[in-house]
C-alpha cells in the first residue's frame, strides 16, 4: 500500500509526469498479470480514486475534445491494477474503448503491443457481475474470428480475448452457441495448448522454466476450467480438449506440480459436467491417470479430494439407468472396461486406504465427500 500511495503523492506533487506514471503502471500491471499476483492495496488506494476521477473526467468530455488514447491508457492501468471486481459504472466506461483498441488490425509491432495490452486489461474485467452483450459481444467475436483467419494476435493476446469472453459465460449461458459452435472454444484451446507445450522443456523444474509459455498455459487452464464448469453443450471438439489436457498432465507430472494439479482439477470438473462423456474420459486415459496417481505413496489432500470427487461422479453417472437398448449396451460395456482397469490398478485398496481421510477433509476443508465407500465403486 505504501508504494501505491507514494506514487499517488508523486503525481500530486508533479514529481512524476502522468505520462510516465501511466507507462510505469502499465508495466507493473503487465508483469503482475503474467505472474498472477494480486495487488489488493490498489483497490482502496488514493491512486485508485484518482484514476477513477480521471476516467470519469475524460469520459464526460465531448467527443471532439476526448483524448481516446489517454482514456485507453487510463482504462488499462485501472483494470490491470484492480483486484476482485470493477464497479458497474466503470466497467461500462472502460470496456468499449479497450475493445476498440483491441480491434486494430495493423500488423506492425507497435500495434500488436497496443492490442495485446488492451486485451490483457479486458481479461482482468471480472466475472462477479454481468455485462450487457451490446457492450462487447460483436467486437470480441470479430477479434477472435479475425485471428482465427489471419493469425494476427500474439498467443497471450489471443488467450486474453478468450478469457474476457469466457468470464462473461459464467453469468450468461446464452453465449454457449457462440462459444461452442461458432468460435469453437474447445478446438482453439486444444490447438493453442498443443503449440505452447512444444515450447516448454518439461524435464526442467518449475523454477527453471519460468517462460511466458508456461504462464500462458496456466491462464488457458483457468478459462478451460471455467468453460467446463459453465458449458451445457457437447461436441467432438470437447473430446479433443480432454485428450490434450491428459497429454499435458503426462508431460508435466514429474517436474511441474502446479500444472499437474491444474490438469487434475480440470479433469475432475469434466467428470462433474454431465455433457462431457465418460467414454471420452476413458478413451483419453484420464481414468488411468487418476488410478495411477492413487497408488502413489505420497498424495496431497487436494488430490485425495480430486480422486474422490472424480470417481464419485464417474460412478454416479455410470449407475444411471439407460432406457435406450443400444445405449444401454454401450454403457454396460464401458462400465465393464472401467471396472477391469480399476481391478488391475488396485483401486479398491486405494479407496479403502483413503477412507480414513474423508472425515478429516470434510471437517477441515468443508468438503461434501461421501463417507460411504460403496459410492465410489462402479457396479457392473
Amino acid at each position: 500500500m505504501q508504494k501505491i500511495e507514494e506514487m499517488d503523492e508523486m503525481i500530486k506533487e508533479r514529481n512524476i509526469s502522468m505520462e510516465n506514471a501511466i507507462l510505469l503502471l502499465k508495466h507493473v500491471g503487465y508483469n503482475k498479470e503474467l505472474k498472477m499476483i494480486d495487488l489488493e492495496s490498489f483497490n482502496y488506494s488514493l491512486l485508485s480514486e484518482r484514476m477513477k476521477e480521471m476516467i470519469n473526467d475524460e469520459n464526460e468530455k465531448k467527443k471532439e475534445e476526448m483524448n481516446e488514447k489517454f482514456l485507453v491508457d487510463l482504462s488499462e492501468c485501472y483494470a490491470l491494477q484492480h483486484s476482485y471486481f470493477i464497479p458497474d459504472e466503470y466497467r461500462s466506461i472502460i470496456v468499449p474503448p479497450l475493445l476498440k483498441a483491441a480491434s486494430k488490425k495493423e500488423g506492425n509491432e507497435e500495434t500488436q503491443k497496443e492490442v495485446k495490452m488492451a486485451l490483457l486489461a479486458l481479461s482482468h474485467v471480472n466475472t462477479y457481475f454481468e455485462i450487457e452483450q451490446e457492450l462487447y459481444l460483436n467486437e470480441i467475436t470479430e477479434i477472435i474470428e479475425y485471428h482465427q483467419e489471419h493469425q494476427n494476435l500474439t498467443r497471450l493476446a489471443y488467450q486474453s480475448a478468450w478469457q474476457f469472453l469466457i468470464k462473461r459465460f459464467y453469468w450468461d449461458k446464452s453465449l454457449k452457441e457462440v462459444i461452442v459452435k461458432e468460435l469453437h472454444f474447445a478446438r482453439e484451446a486444444a490447438r493453442e495448448l498443443k503449440e505452447l507445450v512444444k515450447s516448454v522443456d518439461w524435464n526442467r523444474n518449475e523454477e527453471e522454466n519460468g517462460r511466458i509459455e508456461v504462464l500462458v498455459i496456466r491462464r488457458w487452464f483457468d478459462v478451460i476450467y471455467e468453460f467446463l464448469y459453465s458449458n451445457t453443450l457437447w461436441n467432438e471438439e470437447i473430446a479433443g480438449l480432454i485428450n490434450c489436457i491428459v497429454q499435458v498432465l503426462r508431460a508435466s507430472r514429474d517436474n511441474h506440480k502446479d500444472i499437474r494439479n491444474r490438469c487434475f482439477d480440470i479433469l475432475r470438473c469434466a467428470a462433474e459436467n454431465r455433457n462431457v462423456k465418460i467414454d471420452d474420459l476413458l478413451k483419453s486415459g484420464a481414468i488411468d491417470l487418476y488410478l495411477e496417481e492413487m497408488k502413489q505413496s505420497i498424495i496431497s489432500h487436494s488430490l485425495i479430494r480430486n480422486c474422490y470427487y472424480f470417481f464419485l461422479n464417474v460412478s454416479k453417472r455410470l449407475k444411471e439407468e439407460e432406457d435406450d437398448e443400444t445405449e444401454g449396451k454401450k454403457r454396460k460395456e464401458m462400465k465393464r472396461k472401467i471396472f477391469e482397469r480399476m481391478e488391475e490398478e488396485g483401486y479398491e485398496d486405494a479407496i479403502a486406504g483413503f477412507h480414513d481421510a474423508v472425515s478429516f477433509l470434510n471437517e477441515k476443508y468443508y468438503f461434501q465427500l461421501s463417507l460411504d465407500v460403496s459410492d465410489y465403486f462402479v457396479n457392473v
